[in-house]
């Protein structure tokens, strides 16, 4: 899967006051009825008509009462994607790092060639993979995956470890680290709108919480983290949201949890941890 990531850095007031005047208690509770309002479409109509192989792709991380009115805006030009009944769906994550963090601070010194691993659950169904996802040259990032149901989502197999050696080599020319451990896991729920015409998708995470084994932190409740893919960068929901005072940012879930737990330098992601995170994380229980 080839992807561009349009990487523009939030700045002061990447949302307007006006769509920031009425708050909604929970985001999730909200998009639960926006999809709920929706015509269905499975995954095979939706991979039929576009699979977006090779896409922009633009992040926003908006208050719920401005997802209200985004979903007034784009009307019945979308569709929600159902699977087994379901229009909203939870997620889990692992990402594996070096003791160093070596893949955290690529991310956030923006090198070109660049890396993140991880297993990602489906917990509603769909199963476990291992994906690598690489950055290169021309701001693409391909995202290369392998089932993974047989094994844990928090360790890396013999074979896992052969498979990240081989895509990075045979993709960035990079050697795979000798030490790479579970350094932070997500969990979050997602409703996915596809634009009927097959030109755009749409994917809106609410309830995310980043945990490290000893702390979680819970982002913002009425918090949606947006994800724009369309084959130009034109989708109607990044028009909408230009029009609506709302800039892309770049953001990465990831580096916000390894930036906000771990305590680590990540200057250019503040304006994002303002307004995403509170202050304090919780420890885990022993």
């Amino acid at each position: 899967m080839t992807v561009r990531e349009h990487d523009a850095t939030a700045t002061r007031g990447h949302e307007s006051p006006a769509a920031r005047r009425t708050e909604w208690p929970d985001a999730g509770v909200l998009l639960a009825g926006v999809a709920s309002t929706l015509p269905p479409i499975t995954l095979e109509e939706v991979t039929a008509a576009s699979g977006l192989m090779t896409r922009v792709d633009r992040k926003y991380l908006v208050s719920a009462s401005t997802m209200a009115g985004l979903a007034a805006e784009l009307g019945d030009r979308f569709a929600v994607l159902r699977i087994g009944g379901r229009r909203q769906f939870r997620y889990t994550s692992t990402y594996f790092d070096t003791p160093d963090l070596l893949t955290f601070r690529q991310h956030r010194q923006d090198r070109r060639r660049r890396f993140k691993i991880r297993t990602r659950t489906y917990l509603d169904g769909g199963g476990r993979w291992l994906e690598v996802k690489l950055s290169g040259a021309g701001g693409c990032t391909d995202k290369h995956r392998i089932p993974y149901d047989a094994s844990p989502s928090d360790a890396l197999t013999r074979e896992a470890l052969d498979y990240v050696a081989d895509t990075l080599a045979g993709n960035l020319r990079l050697a795979r680290p000798q030490s790479l451990g579970p350094v932070l896991s997500t969990d979050y729920s997602r409703v996915t709108l596809v634009d009927t015409s097959g030109s755009a998708r749409l994917t809106c995470d609410t309830g995310l919480v980043c945990g490290d084994g000893r702390r979680t932190l819970a982002a913002r409740r009425d918090r949606v983290l947006l994800e724009s893919k369309s084959a130009d960068g034109r989708a109607a929901a990044d028009r909408i949201l230009r029009e609506m005072g709302v800039r892309p940012v770049s953001v990465s879930k990831y580096c916000l949890g390894v930036a906000t737990l771990h305590g680590v330098a990540a200057n250019r992601w503040h304006p994002v941890l303002r307004s995403y995170f509170p202050t304090r994380s919780t420890r885990t229980p022993r």
